[in-house]
């Protein structure tokens, strides 16, 4: 076997809502990155992105195979017309584009592999981050929308379209009269907890909140009852929380952590009998051991497993 064959050079968009993210690499050792502002005109963000992929062609070899992690919502049915769309999305210019046409237009024969940006986040951190070993895990991003990508007995779930946990209707606190910043829905996880309802809320960026400011219980609160939901529906071994807002400005990320999950076993009433969840509950909701580099890694995740199964469309 060639080095080449043992480590195949591979390509990686994670397509956020506010930038893409593009690298080429072999794992999370030796990637090559890009940035790009998600601006409102996908034709030209696409274009650079190809181009700056196409351009990385050269000594290290050519691309194999690039994986998609792309914020959606998305089509990633490969029998369906708007296979390799975004969808609905309420992202201004981004409603049916075809992200992976803009891709296979150039590579046309290189396996693309397409998913959600938290389910290749999720497959990344399983194979090389804190998710390494288990079969049932949670990732989530809060940021400048909120998501979660799922790992239940080892594969990726999908479904109808796939999993919008970010649009979880939760219980409203009482004295809470935010009006939510999610045009779909009044009192969703994303429409009252994400970077933009933070910032609606305060006036101030995440970064900029004080340590002290009430909108951080809030948070953590709604953020508890949501993880509570997914814990009891998935029952997942780890949850593992990335995303920008989980640094939590001024009042620092271990102590945004401590407060979830002080609430998360509040809200939980000690109803799930299981150590990890009592005694082990710091290892049980944690930082991405990616980092910021949870979704383009799992892009590479993405890409290589198609690589390896030499199929070609949804994550699997």
């Amino acid at each position: 076997m060639t080095l080449d064959e043992a480590r195949p050079l591979v390509g990686a968009i994670e397509a956020g809502g506010t930038k893409f993210v593009c690298a080429v690499g072999t794992g999370p050792g030796d990637l090559v990155r890009a940035e790009f502002p998600t601006s409102r005109d996908p034709s030209v963000v696409l274009t650079s992105v190809v181009n700056w992929l196409e351009g990385q062609q050269g000594e290290r070899g050519v691309l194999r195979a690039i994986g998609i992690g792309s914020f959606g919502p998305l089509d990633l049915h490969p029998r369906s017309p708007s296979f390799g769309f975004i969808t609905s999305t309420p992202k201004p210019g981004w409603r049916n584009t075809d992200i992976v046409g803009a891709v296979q237009s150039t590579f046309a024969d290189v396996p693309v592999a397409f998913d959600t940006d938290v389910n290749a986040a999720a497959l990344g951190e399983r194979r090389w981050g804190n998710g390494v070993g288990l079969s049932d895990l949670v990732y989530v991003t809060i940021g400048t929308g909120i998501g979660a990508g799922a790992l239940v007995g080892g594969r990726l779930v999908h479904g109808l379209v796939h999993p919008e946990m970010g649009h979880m209707l939760l219980p409203r606190l009482p004295d809470d009269t935010f009006p939510s910043v999610c045009p779909f829905h009044g009192a969703c996880w994303e429409g009252l907890c994400s970077g933009p309802a933070l910032l609606a809320r305060t006036g101030l960026p995440p970064e900029q909140i004080a340590a002290d400011h009430p909108a951080w219980a809030l948070e953590t609160h709604y953020t508890a009852l949501a993880l509570a939901n997914l814990a009891l529906v998935l029952s997942p071994q780890r949850i593992i929380l990335g995303g920008s807002v989980r640094k939590a400005g001024l009042l620092g990320s271990e102590r945004f952590f401590q407060m979830l999950r002080n609430r998360f076993q509040s809200e939980l009433g000690g109803y799930l009998a299981s150590p990890v969840v009592a005694e082990g509950i710091d290892s049980f909701i944690v930082a991405p051991m990616l980092g910021d580099d949870a979704g383009v890694c799992g892009a590479i995740a993405l890409a290589l497993s198609a690589l390896a199964s030499g199929e070609q469309g949804g994550g699997s």
